[in-house]
């Protein structure tokens, strides 16, 4: 998912922030929540609460990328902003946007920001069901909920630590940490999720929606689980648990309010005609694998990445981890032109002790090299940068591990930056992503007959996933279907 602008982050922001909480917080930091009813944890103010979600708003947005479509965008945040009016604290500056991500998932940040992938999106069958997810990342924000994580983690000295395949230095040096995004990680106690569930039921309501149609999103958590995918952030299931569970409380809560929903919104037909050409899945115009080989049709190069390793396609880096997690490998964007200069520049980090900077080319390309140690908290690191020019781009190619497994490593790290090379398979470069086409059923057809008459790229499962329907099940007549046309095996 690479795109043409590097981009640096630092923690000090955060570290500031944390410095900047008096010790009479931590003995006056408690308020009502007007959401709950409940005594909080203050330590951050509302004011500083805001200032952080709009810091990592610009780093998600950088990192991970919105998708775009304006008028999904502009439909998500109008649909979220009549719901967050709705709530308590409807004066934050709510925000809400539609990440271009594959994996299913929806999240909140301090202060208001909300973001849904496309993948959730495209899982879902109607306009209450989005709402219930939009509604149960408002109630985390109402509730305070991640800003009451971070007090509790300031008052037992934890700090805003982002984690990492190796250590916070190793992720600082390859770009893969932002304290930012670190937000993202904050757990929530199930306490918290039955919280934001019933707020989000809560909600919904208020602003007429059907709430029997939030169940059904659990039972498709549920089976996403099941059938897990790669993404740049992590699944729903990772931070939200049992769905299941939670699922049949909604259930008993939505029965013990003995009210008539017949005439409440649900908007099906409208939900699913917005989803008519959406993409699905990852969109190989941005750079996709075919097993270890990582090819970007719109910068029109390939590159080999070690046989056996993990690997994430992320909006700035694509990145390849050992199986046993003790090495990496990472393709970025360098800021200058020359290869020698770039590597120079990074020879000149803080904290790394470089060799001699060896000019060279790659596959008839530009190209330079620098060997470096670094001395972290978890040990001695030991690498190699390339940085390669390609197009109107500089690549950078890095690769490190421990300097005790540097003699296993090197070759793998060293094959990786020599195989960049320019792609020229037609196939390659003119391939389109799958997209979500709506189809109106006039009466009820078995999904297999379905499927015969209006074949998708994806498997028959991935097909009742997206119908909400078994395998084995039957279509309902009268409404849209899903389908999934086109991508790399087409």
């Amino acid at each position: 998912m690479l795109v043409r602008n590097s981009l640096k982050r630092t923690r000090g922001f955060w570290n500031s922030w944390l410095a900047a909480i008096p010790l009479v917080a931590i003995l006056l930091g408690c308020s009502t929540n007007p959401a709950t009813g409940k005594r909080q944890i203050a330590l951050i103010s509302e004011s500083q609460a805001i200032a952080m979600g709009r810091e990592a708003d610009q780093q998600i947005v950088a990192q991970m990328g919105l998708y775009q479509d304006d008028e999904a965008q502009a439909y998500v945040q109008r649909l979220g902003a009549a719901l967050a009016a709705k709530s308590e604290r409807p004066h934050l500056p709510w925000s809400f946007k539609v990440i271009d991500d594959p994996v299913v998932n929806a999240f909140a940040l301090p202060g208001g920001f909300i973001y849904v992938t496309r993948g959730i999106m495209t899982h879902l069958s109607s306009e209450a069901e989005l709402v219930s997810v939009l509604g149960h990342e408002i109630g985390h924000v109402t509730a305070r909920h991640g800003v009451n994580q971070m007090s509790k983690q300031q008052l037992l000295g934890i700090g805003l630590g982002v984690g990492s395949v190796l250590s916070p230095e190793v992720a600082a040096l390859g770009d893969l940490a932002s304290a930012g995004l670190g937000l993202l990680f904050l757990k929530y106690s199930r306490d918290d999720e039955r919280q934001a569930d019933d707020l989000g039921l809560r909600y919904s309501m208020r602003l007429g929606y059907d709430p029997r149609e939030g169940p059904e999103v659990f039972t498709v958590l549920k089976r996403v689980g099941e059938a897990a995918g790669g993404g740049r952030i992590p699944g729903y299931l990772s931070t939200h648990p049992d769905p299941g569970e939670r699922r049949q409380r909604l259930l008993d809560q939505i029965a013990s309010l003995n009210q008539d929903f017949s005439g409440s919104t649900v908007n099906r037909q409208a939900y699913l005609n917005r989803l008519d050409g959406m993409v699905f899945g990852p969109n190989p115009r941005e750079g996709y694998f075919e097993d270890a080989l990582f090819l970007h049709p719109e910068m029109k190069f390939k590159l080999e990445y070690p046989s056996g390793w993990k690997t994430v396609n992320q909006k700035t880096t694509v990145a390849g981890i050992s199986p046993a997690e003790d090495a990496i490998v990472q393709l970025g964007l360098a800021q200058q032109a020359d290869p020698a200069a770039a590597a120079r520049e990074f020879a000149g980090q803080e904290g790394l002790e470089a060799g001699q900077v060896e000019s060279t080319r790659i596959h008839g390309n530009s190209a330079a090299t620098v060997e470096f140690t670094a001395d972290t908290q978890s040990g001695r690191l030991r690498g190699v940068a390339g940085f390669l020019r390609y197009g109107d781009n500089t690549f950078r190619l890095l690769g490190y591990t421990t300097e005790d497994k540097w003699s296993g490593y090197s070759r793998p790290i060293e094959a990786f930056i020599g195989s960049f090379d320019k792609l020229t398979d037609r196939k390659a470069l003119n391939v389109q992503p799958s997209r979500v086409a709506i189809v109106n059923l006039q009466k009820s057809l078995p999904l297999t007959a379905f499927n015969s008459q209006y074949p998708s790229s994806v498997p028959l499962g991935t097909l009742a996933l997206i119908n909400h329907v078994e395998e084995n099940g039957q279509l309902p007549g009268g409404t849209g279907a899903k389908r999934v046309t086109g991508g790399p095996s087409q």
